[in-house]
């Protein structure tokens, strides 16, 4: 028999993910069904990932752009709805990670009483101040198949009571950040992106709302970046361009458009340090052995702070400046891959495959 799921995703970290799973739906014969929602819709945020990944274009995309979270939310659950109303019926509605996406197509595939698969299901930075983490608490409460990356994530959901349909697959960046590191070295080389030799600048992104919508910790965060020895390499998520308008910014901090994915490999794998506030970023310079200092109170990626790879220091200017001079402390813990040291794509694909 068939299977038809009808995918979900809407920011630059789902379609990575989308990439790796994509590929293993396929070649366990099920049919997949992307639906975009348009939550990213800048070019550099979007197009550019599909044609560097490899993505089939997308069945529609529901072109939502960016508005404030109910807003936003409400317009992908009518126009997802729609979408799903005129389809042939599918088997399963899938969705990655945490976002109004995520959330959105939770909530449509409850409502229609279609099994819903969560992959990242499971973590947590225990703060509900967090949109993302009252997107993932809801999202898990509703799924059929929480698909967790890490031994951590199935002990939330076990913490919380949430036991059935709870499967640890490991983590689908891992494999995607392994498949695409070396293509990233051949298609979009250092000396293509940068001036900056290996290992002499400080690579750094700023895009979370926590950072942006506050005008001060987005001043510290600056400030502590402009103390730094390096050149900064920032590549600036359109929110934050719209934040910053024409201020004047620290001597060394040099702004970029945003980076595809092929070109953020190749910047975090050569930078001496990343500085950011983004999950993915975190994973991804902890996996190339790139020391990272992440501008968050907390981390729902709590195995890359071994060792001292990963450091949170929230918005301090000071902290910022000692833990991009601070060194390891010891060595990388593997973490992310899947049971049995397979792949977490296919053991999501096949893990769906078994639901449908």
């Amino acid at each position: 028999m068939s299977r038809r799921i009808c995918t979900v995703v809407g920011a630059r970290p789902q379609f990575v993910k989308a990439a790796v799973v994509s590929d293993a739906l396929k070649e366990a014969g099920v049919t997949e069904v992307l639906v975009h929602t348009g939550q990213h819709y800048d070019a550099a945020l979007s197009a550019v990932f599909f044609d560097e990944l490899g993505l089939p274009a997308p069945a529609v995309n529901l072109g939502v752009g960016s508005a404030g979270h109910a807003k936003q939310t409400g317009a992908m659950m009518v126009r997802l709805d729609a979408f799903l109303q005129e389809e042939a019926p599918f088997d399963a509605l899938l969705v990655y990670g945490d976002t109004n996406s995520t959330l959105a197509g939770a909530l449509v595939a409850a409502k229609r009483s279609l099994p819903l698969v969560h992959v990242e299901a499971g973590l947590r930075s225990f703060d509900r101040r967090m949109p993302e983490e009252v997107n993932r608490i809801v999202t898990d409460r509703l799924a059929d198949l929480l698909l967790a990356p890490t031994p951590t994530a199935v002990a939330n959901l076990r913490a919380e009571g949430l036991t059935e349909g709870v499967h640890r697959v490991g983590d689908v960046m891992l494999d995607a950040t392994q498949r695409f590191a070396e293509r990233a070295a051949e298609r979009v080389p250092l000396d293509a992106l940068t001036g900056h030799a290996p290992g002499t600048y400080v690579l750094a992104t700023v895009h979370r709302a926590e950072n942006t919508d506050d005008p001060e910790r987005l001043r510290q965060i600056f400030d502590g970046l402009g103390r730094l020895d390096e050149p900064v390499l920032l590549p600036l998520h359109p929110r934050t361009r719209r934040v910053l308008g024409g201020r004047p910014l620290p001597p060394n901090v040099e702004l970029r458009p945003p980076a595809g994915y092929l070109a953020m490999l190749t910047l975090i794998r050569h930078a001496r340090r990343v500085v950011t506030d983004s999950g993915g970023v975190q994973k991804e310079a902890y996996w190339l052995g790139v020391p990272c200092v992440t501008l968050r109170a907390e981390t729902e990626w709590v195995e890359t702070l071994h060792g001292g790879w990963n450091r949170l220091v929230g918005a301090d200017p000071g902290a910022l400046v000692a833990a991009v001079r601070q060194a390891p402390q010891g060595p990388r813990r593997p973490f992310g891959q899947a049971p049995g040291g397979g792949s977490p794509g296919r053991c999501v694909a096949s893990l769906i495959r078994a639901l449908c």
